[in-house]
Formats: C-alpha cells, structure tokens, sequence
C-alpha cells in the first residue's frame, strides 16, 4: 500500500546557492498524489509536480519549474529522503526558491521522516519497470537504466583530487540500504570550485559545515569523512532522488559513471520517450517488499545523525 506522512515535518535553514534563509513543511498528500511543491510565497500558480519532465536546465543541482515560471531549486536531498524512506505521497511547501542545504546531505530529512511516521493509504503502489536498457553519454559520462527487480544502483566517480581518487560502490535499494548506507553522505567540491563559483553568484550559502571542501589530498570540512568513499556514496543519493522524478518506485539497474543531475534526467526523458522501454505495474506484495524504505526502522539511521 501507498504511504505518506503522519504529520507535518518543518525544516529551516538556507539555500546552498542563494545562502538566504528558507522554511520548508513536508505535509501529509492524498494517495496517487505524488510529490508536488508548492511556492507558498508567490501568487497564483505555485504548484510544481516532482516530475522528470518538469525539470530545467540548472548549475549543480536539480531544479523543477512550472508553467507560469515557479520553480523550485535543489531538490534532490529531499526528494532521495523522501524516495529512501518510501514516502509516495507529499505536498512540500516552501517560501522561497530553494530547498534548505541543512549539512548537504538527506540525514536531518531522513531522521524527521522517520520520526514522523507513516500512514498507510488505500491504494496499490505503482512502479515502473524498465523493459529493455537504455542509456546515454554525454562524453566519458554514462547513464543507463536496465531490467532489474528492484532498483539497483551502481555508480563509479574518477577525479584528480587524492582525497577523492576512483570510486566504485553498488548497492541494492531495497531493505533501508539508502538509511542505513547513503543518508548521510554530504555533497562535495574542490575549494578551487567553491571560489569559482561564488565569483558567479553560486554557493553563496555554501560552507565546510554543510558540504564536504576538498584540496588536492586534505579534507578542509572538520572532522574530516564520514566515509572513506563518502563522495560515490553522494553521488549515489543524488541519483536516487533524480530518479525519484520518474513519479513512481523504479524497477531497474542504474549505472552512473561520472553522471550528473543532468543526465540522469537526460536518461529518464530518453526511457519515457520510448514505450518500449518500461511499464507501469502494480507491485504485489514482494515486489513491494523490495521496494527503497520498505521495512525501514529509526534503527536504520546511522550514528552520524542519532
């Protein structure tokens, strides 16, 4: 069965991009609702549906936009949470154009979710179901998506910094492995970047207290990684909440290999642009079971965030 929150969740903090302070509320949504933002602080339209097809073209993160041009930034963290902790159904309001960076990874998400609970809907869950591979690159970067029977993801990062090298993990996402392996996992940049894009008007709320600040083999951010292979395991969640804008549970196997926001929802666009590619099914019961945050429990949250 579909679920979504007991209660209200509200989270405050500031844009990683903008740095000006933002109030979010995760509320409680009807079943086959799905996740929708809503821009509490403008007139008129201010709906934007959590979906593949919605998303712009954006620096460094993912971004929704409607119609009538309300958008919505930075929505991967909550999305992955909300994906991992296997909420269907939500309404995200938000009073400003970004979603709260909070220590830049889905922990503080997660363990508000958790701490919420769920309520159970009179309604089946729906997933898609990849029918054949599908993939695209954009130069060395791949994305691909193929059969599986739950949603694997397998992902491998390359980068010149010593403190980040070459990175490889593969996780099945079913059984709270996203709680218990990713959650807490923060996003990450090389100090030369950081400058450079607060030269550009970006990161302007970004510190070592919420992102992970690399140069060359030092960890600047205190208290150093959470885990040795932190930035994969990032990458990782990033793609689960990219591929959360699917609006249903993905059957299938994701590789990433020096993927982005970006074409993750290249890929999407490219299986949905292709009937042969997938189907809607309803999951039965161990389809289900398999699905990200199915059997999910507060023992599930790693130490970092208790």
């Amino acid at each position: 069965m579909q679920r979504t929150l007991k209660s209200d969740i509200v989270f405050d903090g500031i844009g990683l991009h903008t740095g000006k302070p933002v109030r979010m509320v995760v509320r409680p949504a009807p079943a086959n609702a799905g996740i929708t933002f809503r821009r509490v602080d403008l007139e008129g339209d201010n709906r934007i549906p959590a979906k593949f097809d919605a998303t712009v073209k954006a620096p460094l993160c993912t971004r929704i936009e409607n119609s009538e041009g309300a958008s919505v930034s930075t929505i991967e963290h909550i999305m992955a949470a909300l994906a991992g902790c296997g909420v269907h159904n939500a309404l995200v309001d938000i009073d400003g154009p970004e979603v709260p960076v909070l220590d830049g990874s889905s922990a503080q998400f997660v363990a508000e979710i958790l701490d919420a609970g769920f309520a159970r809907q009179d309604a089946p869950i729906r997933a898609i179901k990849l029918l054949k591979p599908v993939e695209v690159r954009e130069g060395a970067a791949i994305a691909r998506l193929e059969p599986a029977e739950t949603l694997f993801i397998d992902f491998h990062i390359t980068f010149a910094d010593e403190a980040i090298g070459q990175q490889d993990k593969t996780l099945s996402m079913a059984n709270g492995s996203f709680v218990r392996e990713l959650c807490d996992s923060r996003t990450f940049c090389r100090q030369a970047d950081v400058d450079s894009m607060r030269a550009n008007g970006l990161a302007l709320g970004g510190t070592v207290e919420n992102a992970v600040v690399i140069d060359g083999d030092t960890v600047l951010t205190p208290g150093g990684l959470r885990h040795t292979d932190e930035a994969v395991r990032h990458k990782m969640l990033d793609a689960l909440g990219d591929l959360a804008l699917a609006g249903a549970p993905v059957l299938g196997r994701y590789t990433g290999v020096r993927a982005g926001h970006a074409l993750t929802n290249k890929l999407l666009r490219a299986v949905f642009a292709d009937p042969s590619a997938w189907t809607e099914v309803e999951c039965d019961t161990l389809t289900a079971a398999r699905l990200p945050g199915a059997g999910v429990a507060a023992t599930d949250v790693p130490a970092t965030i208790q």
